[in-house]
């Protein structure tokens, strides 16, 4: 953008448009965009930087009133100070022009003098706006900055506890990691946007955490749990969603939700709080397919793994019980198109 003032002249009458350029030259720091015809003026706004704009009233085709209100109504000159030229004092000319938008007055025949000292007032205007708005441009890349490196402390916090939580049990870390690729992918296949996709996918390796309050004779345990073991291993839903709870960052809010919910059912027959249907958040909804997925297809000491087409015959089948049916439904879009992707490709004969 240039240092100068750029004023937009509209003034059929060739004798005054070229006073009003040299005035206009003449203050140093302004120049002049003339224009013959306030019809080809309104066309041109579009793609027409100024900083300010002189219009005469009266004009072939337009009136000095009319542009004024099309030079408001474009969307890159509502605020710029408009001086209405005219011979014409009549107070309801100005009252209209005033409505119209315009903040300035100049008579006929133009005093130089009056003239320029008018337009050195508002060109100082014009320079308090631009410093405005230079200003509230490195505002908002402030701003975007700061954000930026705020969502990227928090990324980090979530996963180093993510690599904490993995340190008491391998099986845990590997199974977080795939799990949460499979959540990010049915957050898309249920149309959700780009921004809750990603941060379901981000949060989701947390929902175990609560792990790390499990004794380590009850979580390493290489056998099947007897019941109290099992009651007790149920408890790190409800201490995962107590250490994330209750902080400031939408991540690790969304990691709370993630690691709480992530074991209750449709049905209602779930832990730790036996939340129903859409009583359970989507999030823990889309958390729940996705952790039952990854536990059926890996081996574990107590169990063989499941092949891929047992689990999705599986999850397929307790649609409407232990899972959300639309949750359902995004799961099997998901893992019907990792299987076509998988496919060899058709060979000729």
């Amino acid at each position: 953008m240039t240092s100068q003032i750029e004023i937009l002249v509209v003034e059929d009458n060739q004798t005054n448009r070229m006073l009003m350029c040299k005035l206009i030259e003449r203050t140093g720091d302004c120049v002049a965009l003339p224009f013959a015809s306030p019809i080809e003026a309104a066309e041109a706004l579009p793609t027409l930087a100024f900083d300010m704009a002189i219009v005469d009233h009266q004009m072939p085709g337009m009136s000095g009133i009319e542009l004024i209100g099309v030079i408001r109504r474009n969307l890159s000159s509502t605020d710029k100070p408009i001086v209405m030229v005219t011979a014409d004092n009549e107070a309801d000319l100005r009252l209209a022009a005033l409505q119209a938008g315009a903040v300035e007055f100049l008579s006929k025949p133009i005093d130089p003098v009056d003239f320029m000292v008018r337009i050195r007032n508002l060109s100082r205007l014009c320079q308090v706006q631009r410093k405005l708005a230079d200003r509230e441009a490195w505002l908002r890349e402030e701003v975007a900055a700061a954000t930026e490196e705020l969502r990227r402390r928090e990324e980090e916090i979530i996963h180093r506890l993510t690599l904490a939580a993995g340190y008491k049990d391998e099986d845990t870390a590997a199974h977080t990691t795939r799990m949460a690729r499979m959540c990010g992918a049915m957050a898309r296949a249920l149309g959700l946007d780009a921004e809750t996709c990603r941060d379901i996918e981000l949060a989701a390796p947390m929902h175990d955490i609560g792990k790390v309050g499990i004794r380590d004779e009850v979580l390493l345990k290489r056998g099947l749990l007897d019941e109290n073991e099992m009651q007790h291993m149920r408890e790190h839903a409800r201490i995962g969603g107590d250490i994330l709870a209750g902080s400031s960052c939408d991540l690790l809010q969304l990691a709370s939700v993630l690691a709480t919910t992530h074991h209750e059912r449709w049905d209602g027959t779930g832990y730790p709080n036996h939340l129903k249907g859409t009583e359970i958040p989507l999030a823990g909804r889309i958390a729940a397919v996705a952790d039952v997925f990854d536990a059926l297809t890996s081996a574990r000491p107590y169990k063989r793994a499941w092949s891929r087409e047992e689990a999705i015959v599986y999850i397929a089948e307790q649609a409407g019980r232990q899972f959300d049916p639309a949750c359902v439904e995004a799961f099997l879009s998901v893992v019907a198109e990792k299987a076509t992707h998988l496919q060899p490709p058709i060979r000729a004969a």
